[in-house]
């Protein structure tokens, strides 16, 4: 079956670029080029992938990936800029983003870069329809809905934080170096940015922990990086 993309990019030329070598990829493509309608063709329609540049008119990318995290739905996205520092690369990161490429790129990284969006997101799908959901205390994890339920109460989580608490909760009592996390959530291209994982463990405390000075899930191992609670008394 034909992936089906979104393009949200203002500027026609790269947008229609990147839409032939696209369908070059068998994609459907359709293209938007303000934020605001291509906010509204996101939330109500379905794709394989959104690539979404960041400056945009009437809508960032980056408020437009915020109301797309905001979904059961996971779609991932590509997001474009012509911004080169750090802070947008994080802030890419923090709200979402799959991938990200500074302006002006090669086609031939375009390409491969969804390429390896399309191979993650198929391998990840692969791995959760046959595993078994996750139940720690009163913390449990439904894997195919991507559901976290603490005391039968739902958990909103950002995609990556589910992600995190997944990739843990399946392994207790292994460590995780921060540069694991990273390479393994993230992918290779963010090496250096380690302190996305500190920040992305945070939240995902604040959100699941009742005492953030003492947390029962997701343990420190200090001087190297983090676990999930290996106890059964949890």
């Amino acid at each position: 079956m034909n992936k089906k993309v979104l393009v949200i990019e203002d500027d026609k030329s790269i947008a229609e670029l990147v839409e032939i070598h696209l369908k070059d990829l068998n994609c459907e493509v359709s293209l938007e080029f303000d934020g605001e309608t291509g906010l509204d063709n996101a939330l109500n329609k379905q794709y394989d992938l959104i690539v979404l540049d960041l400056m945009l008119p009437k809508l960032s990318g980056l408020e437009i990936c915020k109301e797309l995290r905001k979904k059961d739905d996971y779609t991932p996205v590509l997001m474009l800029t012509a911004k080169s520092e750090e802070l947008d690369k994080v802030l890419g990161l923090e709200v979402g983003a799959d991938d990200y490429l500074t302006k002006p790129f090669s086609i031939r990284e375009f390409i491969a870069r969804v390429k390896a969006i399309f191979r993650r997101i198929e391998a990840i799908h692969k791995e959760t329809m046959n595993e078994e959901d996750i139940s720690v205390g009163d913390l449990k994890i439904e894997i195919s809905k991507r559901k976290v339920l603490l005391d039968n109460k739902r958990i909103d989580l950002t995609p990556k934080e589910f992600d995190l608490l997944h990739l843990l909760a399946a392994h207790p009592g292994r460590t995780y170096t921060r540069e694991q996390l990273l390479s393994l959530l993230w992918g290779y291209q963010y090496n250096g940015y380690e302190h996305t994982v500190n920040s992305h463990i945070n939240r995902l405390r604040s959100k699941i922990e009742s005492d953030l000075s003492n947390p029962k899930y997701i343990l420190t191992s200090w001087g190297v990086g983090y676990r999930f609670n290996e106890s059964e008394e949890l």
